[in-house]
């Protein structure tokens, strides 16, 4: 399943928002540095998705907000 991802990072709080079944808003403390944000947000999907983080690749969009994630 892909999944279209925009990312807050350097929010205040951790979470995750549905906007439909396909769109989502992660919000995470880390900041874009050294790919921080990204393990970041797989690390939250996996907790939303109740998944292993090995389950989730980022496909497109490793250094903008905007992404396309695959899960499996």
């Amino acid at each position: 399943m892909k999944i279209y991802v925009t990312a807050k990072p350097s929010a205040r709080e951790n979470k995750v928002e549905r906007h439909d079944d396909i769109h989502f808003t992660v919000s995470v403390h880390e900041s874009p540095v050294q790919g921080k944000a990204n393990r970041a947000v797989i690390k939250i999907l996996a907790q939303y998705f109740t998944i292993s983080e090995s389950h989730i690749t980022i496909l497109r969009g490793t250094t903008c907000k905007e992404k396309i994630v695959e899960i499996l």
